[in-house]
């Protein structure tokens, strides 16, 4: 996985769009998801939403994760998102292309290099609203990359909604996981 890493470290996107998933108009030619889940209310839960994106907790596990996993919320920030799919390893480069560190909103959102089979953007969201509540989003645009991307597009969203019901399940259990009782 290092040498993966090494190998993409200086490669370029794979898409023009970079930066799109600040904006909720969809990104024309992909598919477009957003997906949001409500993680409870006030400031505890505000600060373990926002550890839980620090630590990479919105990946579920098992089947999915990003190599290194310590790696710090920076634009720049190269990782390997894997995933299993049909008994099978993928190996998924990404770059982070922004963070938002603001009072009441926090995340990244990270590009697909030339070693991911899909080319597009994925925003993970954390927000307070004024109310209190915390919600976590996911926000992408995605399209297949290599052959068998477009072969398995069927499978390719399938896995990609597991994906988005298993990271927003994942998120709801880590923050109330750390929250004091």
């Amino acid at each position: 996985m290092r040498r993966f890493l090494e190998t993409e470290c200086d490669r370029p996107l794979t898409y023009p769009e970079v930066g799109r998933t600040c904006s909720t108009d969809p990104v024309p030619g992909y598919d477009n998801d957003l997906n949001r889940i409500e993680l409870g209310r006030g400031d505890a839960v505000w600060a373990a939403a926002k550890a839980a994106v620090r630590q990479w907790h919105m990946f579920p596990g098992g089947w999915a994760f990003v190599f290194p996993d310590a790696q710090p919320i920076r634009e720049g920030i190269v990782v390997a998102m894997a995933a299993r799919v049909l008994g099978i390893w993928w190996l998924n480069s990404c770059r982070i292309v922004y963070t938002l560190d603001e009072p009441n909103r926090f995340g990244f959102a990270y590009g697909t290099l030339p070693g991911h089979i899909e080319c597009g953007e994925e925003l993970f969201l954390v927000e307070k609203t004024d109310d209190g509540r915390v919600w976590y989003t996911l926000r992408a645009f995605s399209r297949p990359r290599f052959w068998a991307a477009r072969a398995g597009y069927p499978l390719a969203r399938r896995y990609q909604r597991k994906f988005v019901r298993e990271s927003l399940q994942s998120m709801l259990g880590h923050v109330h996981k750390s929250l004091p009782r």
